[in-house]
């Protein structure tokens, strides 16, 4: 029996075993690969890296944590191979570039920032989301400090009529990107 993360009580749901153990495999080969090597997991790959869940599994809060360190670590690796293809220069003209569009959604007026859901449809409270919105405008433009966590743990109300969840979502992962891709 594996013992790679602690697991959850026999009652409780964890991620299940299996999932986990085969992903952190593919993830290991991913990693060691040379470069050049035909590459099927990424830092974003792993940031939207989901498992089932199922009684007695793996605690969910260690296998988060690592899944975290592990997208940093292959966040460094390719940012550490293109900046070798690209030179430093290349590198850094494309995170400005994905900050840009970043810094030029968040200068959007407040409510009109994400696209609204009806109002019979959930979404994320606007005056949250764009309450961090600010924070995240503020980390751009004025370097106030902001941890990668600090965007990968954000959460938001639910509330009708708010602003898509999946349109939020995919921003923070591109927010999270060019964190990663500067440090």
């Amino acid at each position: 029996m594996s013992s790679t993360f602690p697991r959850t009580r026999s009652s409780r749901r964890g991620y299940d075993i299996d999932q986990v153990e085969d992903f952190l495999e593919d993830a290991r080969a991913a990693y060691n690969s040379e470069p050049g090597a035909l590459i099927v997991l990424d830092a974003e790959a792993i940031r939207r890296t989901s498992f089932a869940l199922k009684k007695g599994g793996y605690s969910t809060a260690h296998v988060d944590a690592a899944l975290e360190r592990l997208e940093d670590a292959f966040a460094g690796r390719e940012r550490d191979r293109a900046r070798a293809v690209a030179g430093d220069e290349a590198w850094f003209t494309a995170a400005r570039s994905n900050a840009r569009e970043i810094i030029d959604r968040l200068a959007r007026p407040h409510g009109h920032r994400f696209r609204v859901v009806n109002l019979l449809s959930g979404g994320y409270d606007r005056k949250q989301v764009d309450a961090f919105g600010d924070r995240l405008s503020d980390y751009f433009l004025k370097a106030t400090p902001l941890s990668v966590d600090d965007v990968r743990t954000v959460s938001f109300r639910p509330k009708r009529g708010g602003y898509s969840e999946a349109q939020v979502d995919y921003f923070l992962d591109s927010v999270v990107a060019v964190m990663l891709s500067v440090r």
